[in-house]
C-alpha cells in the first residue's frame, strides 16, 4: 500500500526560490539599464542598408537616433537623405532636419504590421523631376510589396517642394505647412505658396491640397484648391487629380480670369484673339493627350459666352474644337479678330493695352487696321471653332445675330459661313486667309439681300421712316499681313443695289440743291417720295474701286455719279450730278463732289459747274442696272418701276 502521508497532489508547482527571484530582479534591472543606457545610434548602419536593398537609392541618417520606447513608440531621427535617381544631378532627392515616428510595438511584434499613428517632420526637402525618357524620380521600378505601413497623419514644418520638367519648361518651387485637419483622426492637408514657372512663363502659386498620404492610391482622387497669377493671368483649380506628378487623368473645376485672352497662348499653346478682360469658369479634364473645358460660361468684355472646348495633342500641331454660344454678344469685342482695338469708352470692358492702343488707333489719319497678323501664330495650330451670337449689341451697326465657323489647318484659315443677320436681312460670306508663305493671300465673298434702308442707318434720322430693301455681291482677292493691306491691294467687284422704296424729300432735296424745297420741308413738314432704283457697280483693281455705274432714281431726283474710292490711300473721289424733276427756279442743279479720307469725308457742290445744263458729264443712258445686280432689285410693277425713267434717255 502506498505511503499516503508522502504522496503529493496532482497540481503541485514547487515555489521559487529566493535565488531565482533575485536572479530574474537582477536581470530585470539589467535589461532595463541596457534599454536606457543603449546607444541606438548602433542601429543606423543596418536601417541605412535596409532601405538602400529595399529602394535601391543611398539613405544616410547623419544626425542623432534616439527612441523613446512605450506602447506606442517614438522614434526620433536627426539630418535624414534620401539619394536621387542616377540620372539626376541632384543629389538627394529627399532630406529632413529632423523626423519624430510613432510606431505601436504590439502590431509590428505579434502580426508583424507596420502601424505609424504619426510622422512629424521638420524642414523637409523634396525635389521632384522627370527625366528624359519622362520618367520621374519618384518610380522606383518594381518593388517588393513586402509588408504595408500604415501612416495615419504627416505633419510638416517649414517644408519645400521643388517640381521639375525640363521637357515641359515647367518647375515649381513652394513651401508647405500642415493645416488643421477636417477630423481628429484625418490627415491633415498642407497650406502650399511659392512660385514656379509654367511652359517657360512665371507664376506665383497658393492654396491648399490634401495630405501627401493621399498620393499612396494613385487610383483615388486627389483633392487641391489652388490659385495662381502669371502676369495679369488668374486660375483657380478645385477639385481632384488622379496621379498628379504625371498630370495625365483628373477633372477639375477651373476658373479663368485677365486681362487679355491672347496672353493664354504662351501659357497653353493654344492662339487666342486680342480681346478685353475676361472670366470664364467651367470644367477642366485631361484623358491622356485630349484637354478639354466643358460647360464654362463667363464673359469676355462686354458678351457672354458659353460652351464647350476640347485641344488634341496627338497631332503635328494642336487641334481645337469649340461650339461657343452667346445670347448677347457685345459687337466691338470681336475687334481683335482683324486687329483693331475695341471700343473704350463709356463703360466698355477694356484695359490699359487697349486704351492705348484705341488712343493710337484715333489719332492716326486712316481708320482700316493695320496690326499685322502673327505668322508664326496662324501656323501654330489647327482650329474647328463655331461660333453663334443670337443677339449683338451694337448700337451704330444694324446687326441682328451671327453665325461662324472657323476652320484653321496648317496655315489656311477658313470662315464658312461668316454670316449675319443685318436690318432684317442677311449678308452671308466666305473668307479664306493662305498664311503659309510670308505674306498672307486672302479672298472673300460676300452676298447681301434684303437689308431693310430704315435700319440699315440707325443714326440718320432722315432715313428711319424710309422704305426699301439693299442687296449686293462683292469679291475680293489680295495680299498682305494686314486687313489695310488686303484691301489696298484687293482685285475684284463690287455691286450693290436698291429697287422700288421710298425715301425722305427733304434728304433728296438736299441732295439735288434745291434750296427752295430744302427750306420748306425744314420748317413745315417732310413727305416721302417713291424710289424707282439706286445701284453703284465698281471694278476693283490694285485696291482702286472705279464706277462702272452709279445711280439714284426718284420720283423728284435722279442722280448719276462716276469717280472712284481708293482703299489703299482711304480717299474719296466722287462725282454725283443730281437732276431735280422738278422746275424750281432756285434749283442750282450743280454738282455734287464727294472727297475727303474716310476718316474725314467731304461733301461739297462744285460750283464752277453752276448753270451749265448743256454741260453733261456721264452718260445718263448708261444708268441701267448692272445684270449682276437684276435678281437683288425689288423693282416693283408699274411705271415708276423703269430705273431712270425718261431722264436716262
Amino acid at each position: 500500500m502506498p505511503n499516503v502521508a508522502t504522496q503529493q497532489p496532482p497540481f503541485y508547482r514547487r515555489k521559487p526560490s529566493r535565488r531565482a527571484l533575485s536572479i530574474s530582479a537582477v536581470l530585470l534591472v539589467a535589461l532595463l539599464v541596457l534599454i536606457i543606457l543603449f546607444d541606438w545610434n548602433w542601429l543606423k548602419g543596418p536601417i541605412e542598408q535596409a532601405v538602400q536593398a529595399r529602394t535601391g537609392r543611398v539613405f544616410h541618417i547623419r544626425g542623432n537616433l534616439d527612441v523613446d520606447l512605450g506602447r506606442t513608440t517614438t522614434i526620433k531621427v536627426d539630418d535624414l537623405s534620401f539619394g536621387n535617381a542616377p540620372w539626376s544631378r541632384q543629389e538627394d532627392m529627399a532630406s529632413t532636419d529632423r523626423a519624430e515616428i510613432e510606431v505601436q510595438l504590439w502590431p509590428l511584434i505579434f502580426r508583424r504590421q507596420a502601424h505609424l499613428p504619426e510622422i512629424r517632420l521638420s524642414s523637409p526637402r523634396l525635389h521632384l523631376e522627370t527625366g528624359p525618357d519622362g520618367v520621374g524620380n519618384w518610380d522606383f521600378g518594381q518593388q517588393s510589396q513586402g509588408n504595408q505601413v500604415q501612416l495615419d497623419r504627416l505633419w510638416i514644418e517649414n517644408g519645400r517642394l521643388q517640381f521639375f520638367n525640363t521637357k515641359e519648361r515647367t518647375s515649381i518651387d513652394v513651401t508647405l505647412n500642415s493645416a488643421q485637419a477636417e477630423t481628429k483622426d484625418s490627415a491633415p492637408p498642407l497650406d502650399i505658396k511659392g512660385k514656379g514657372r509654367w511652359t517657360g512663363s512665371p507664376f506665383t502659386l497658393s492654396g491648399r491640397v490634401e495630405s501627401p498620404l493621399e498620393l499612396r492610391n494613385q487610383d483615388q482622387p486627389y483633392r487641391i484648391d489652388l490659385q495662381a497669377q502669371a502676369g495679369a493671368t488668374r486660375a483657380h483649380a478645385r477639385g481632384n487629380l488622379v496621379n498628379p506628378f504625371q498630370f495625365q487623368d483628373f477633372s477639375l473645376q477651373l476658373a479663368l480670369s485677365g486681362n487679355d485672352l491672347e496672353d493664354l497662348y504662351p501659357l497653353i499653346g493654344i492662339v487666342m484673339p486680342e480681346t478685353p478682360p475676361y472670366k470664364l469658369d467651367g470644367r477642366l479634364s485631361r484623358k491622356g493627350d485630349t484637354w478639354r473645358y466643358d460647360d464654362f460660361k463667363g464673359v469676355v468684355g462686354d458678351s457672354d459666352m458659353h460652351g464647350s472646348a476640347e485641344v488634341k495633342l496627338s497631332g503635328a500641331r494642336p487641334f481645337l474644337t469649340a461650339n461657343l454660344v452667346s445670347k448677347r454678344l457685345d459687337f466691338d469685342d470681336l475687334a481683335g479678330f482683324l486687329g483693331a482695338a475695341p471700343q473704350t469708352g463709356g463703360g466698355e470692358a477694356s484695359n490699359a493695352e487697349i486704351k492705348a492702343k484705341a488712343a493710337a488707333e484715333a489719332a492716326k489719319p486712316k481708320v482700316l487696321p493695320d496690326t499685322p497678323y502673327d505668322l508664326a501664330k496662324l501656323r501654330a495650330m489647327d482650329a474647328d471653332v463655331r461660333l453663334k451670337a443670337t443677339r449683338i449689341n451694337a448700337p451704330s451697326l444694324p446687326i441682328d445675330d451671327m453665325q461662324a465657323h472657323l476652320k484653321l489647318k496648317a496655315g489656311v484659315l477658313r470662315l464658312d459661313p461668316l454670316n449675319f443677320g443685318v436690318a432684317n436681312g442677311d449678308i452671308r460670306s466666305t473668307i479664306q486667309m493662305d498664311a503659309r508663305d510670308a505674306t498672307i493671300r486672302t479672298r472673300a465673298n460676300i452676298s447681301a439681300r434684303r437689308l431693310d434702308l430704315a435700319k440699315l442707318f440707325p443714326d440718320i434720322k432722315l432715313t428711319q421712316d424710309a422704305v426699301g430693301r439693299i442687296g449686293g455681291d462683292i469679291t475680293l482677292s489680295g495680299s498682305g499681313n494686314s486687313v489695310a493691306a488686303m484691301l489696298g491691294s484687293a482685285d475684284g467687284d463690287m455691286a450693290l443695289g436698291m429697287g422700288n422704296g421710298q425715301i425722305s424729300n427733304l434728304l433728296m432735296e438736299l441732295a439735288g440743291l434745291d434750296i427752295a424745297e430744302a427750306l420748306k420741308f425744314l420748317v413745315t413738314k417732310d413727305r416721302k417720295v417713291p424710289i424707282r432704283c439706286a445701284f453703284g457697280d465698281f471694278a476693283v483693281n490694285k485696291g482702286v474701286m472705279q464706277s462702272r455705274a452709279l445711280a439714284f432714281d426718284t420720283a423728284d431726283t435722279l442722280i448719276v455719279g462716276k469717280g472712284q474710292i481708293s482703299l489703299k490711300d482711304e480717299t474719296l473721289d466722287l462725282e454725283l450730278r443730281p437732276r431735280p424733276k422738278d422746275r424750281s427756279i432756285l434749283a442750282l442743279r450743280s454738282p455734287l463732289v464727294v472727297g475727303g479720307t474716310f476718316k474725314a469725308p467731304s461733301f461739297r457742290p462744285d460750283f464752277k459747274r453752276l448753270g451749265l445744263r448743256g454741260a453733261v458729264a456721264i452718260a445718263l443712258g448708261s444708268i441701267a442696272p448692272p445684270a449682276a445686280l437684276l435678281a437683288t432689285l425689288e423693282l416693283g410693277p408699274g411705271e415708276d418701276s423703269s430705273c431712270g425713267g425718261k431722264f436716262a434717255k
